[in-house]
């Protein structure tokens, strides 16, 4: 269980060519990149695929090696801005340019499931989105509980993209990859990113979160965002949450071939966890009779798949079955709710479970700040400041949470 205090602030930059943005990302990562490798050996979900009788050092390279040989053509294809940054992040931490490729093998191949598969989601997450009359600032909040194998939390990290033919943004990821996770831009967009188990991943290819990188830079809100992500290559299932300095919210829902978007009704609510809610989408979703397989780690065999998912996503429509004003306080303390008997596990909102927990919760109020707190979203003290880092102290939602987590609040500059 990881328990250290862990204070984000920005920890490395990426200006200029897509080239010039990797070695910079690289220099900056370097300790956390090269880490990476070292804890793969206690990665269980990567772990349970390697064949007895090879050793492990052999089953990594050879990983490693089947990574780039599938993923290298299309990533240059499709996205030969994200493949140059892989090459200069390789160059800037020094490592090889296969491991970087293994890595981001997980984030494709983890989202496409069977009805008894031995495949492992990253991770299981929770999104909230408000806008206009339902904010207490009217303009569009935007909440993101990830969470994930507590082993890989310290290589969470927050950078700053500055490409020199695009848009400047502000971006939460894993520090060997390329694209991220969530993000907003200069211009207010803000996207989210939970995983979802599809069906239909027929090859590898390009990652969501490229397709997320790409429309920071590229687009300044919803409708363009959301145009260009469904426009664009991908493989594996996610859930995006999509907020603009405009106030408009939307979710969009992914698999490697189908897309669809959703606008919040009259109540101006959106939430989501890891299953599809729109008819279309379900389609090439894994079965919801679906378990896991005697292959998977032990917190996970014998389950249902969206168990989970189930859970939360009931949970959330009692809570948010009200017409109170959303502000960044209630946001949090939605994010942090731990289920009516106050037992948190791995099926409520801030999640504690036997394999997930809520490694990192994420605000992003468009117009205003970016908040990120690593660890627990019930447990927060923090930082605030994109170049000035000033602590502030928060109260605990529960004294069952036992680890500090950190928040940094980034503003906009």
């Amino acid at each position: 269980m990881l328990t250290e205090r862990i204070i984000p602030k920005v920890e490395g930059s990426g200006i200029g060519s897509p080239r010039d943005v990797g070695v910079g990302l690289g220099s900056a990562l370097r300790d956390k990149i090269t880490a990476v490798g070292d804890v793969l050996y206690e990665y269980e979900s990567f772990r349970v695929k390697q064949p007895w009788w090879m050793p492990y050092s052999l089953f990594k390279y050879v990983a490693e090696y089947q990574a780039r040989w599938t993923l290298e053509q299309p990533f240059r294809r499709y996205f030969p801005k994200q493949a140059e940054r892989l090459d200069g992040m390789a160059e800037g931490a020094e490592v090889s340019l296969d491991a970087l490729y293994l890595y981001h093998a997980f984030e494709a191949v983890m989202t496409s499931l069977d009805s008894v598969t031995c495949e492992v989601p990253l991770a299981a997450c929770t999104a909230i989105a408000a806008r206009g009359r339902r904010t207490t600032t009217g303009h569009a909040m935007v909440a993101h509980n990830f969470d994930n194998v507590p082993l890989i939390g310290r290589f969470f990290t927050l950078r700053e993209i500055a490409p020199d033919d695009g848009l400047r943004s502000l971006q939460f990821t894993f520090a060997p990859l390329s694209g991220t996770v969530d993000g907003i831009n200069e211009a207010g967009l803000c996207i989210t990113y939970n995983y979802a188990m599809t069906t239909d991943n027929d090859s590898v290819g390009p990652p969501v979160s490229f397709a997320i990188d790409e429309a920071l830079c590229r687009c300044t809100n919803v409708r363009e965002a959301s145009e260009l992500i469904m426009s664009l290559p991908r493989c594996g299932g996610a859930m995006l949450m999509l907020a603009d300095a405009e106030g408009q919210v939307a979710r969009l829902e992914l698999s490697s071939t189908r897309s669809a978007m959703q606008r919040p009704r009259s109540d101006g609510l959106l939430f989501h966890t890891n299953q599809f809610r729109l008819p279309r989408m379900r389609e090439m979703q894994v079965s919801p009779d679906a378990v896991y397989a005697p292959c998977t780690p032990d917190g996970l065999r014998g389950r249902r798949v969206l168990e989970s998912p189930e859970r939360r996503d009931d949970r959330l429509s009692r809570l948010l079955n009200t017409d109170q004003r959303l502000s960044e306080q209630q946001l949090a303390a939605w994010m942090s709710d731990h289920g009516d008997d106050r037992n948190p596990d791995d099926g409520t909102v801030c999640m504690h479970g036997e394999y997930w927990s809520t490694t990192a919760c994420l605000q992003n109020v468009s117009r205003a700040a970016t908040t990120a707190g690593f660890l627990w979203p019930c447990l927060r003290s923090g930082v605030r400041g994109l170049q000035s880092l000033i602590v502030r102290d928060e109260k605990t939602c529960d004294s069952r949470c036992h680890a500090g987590a950190g928040m940094a609040q980034c503003v906009r500059s």
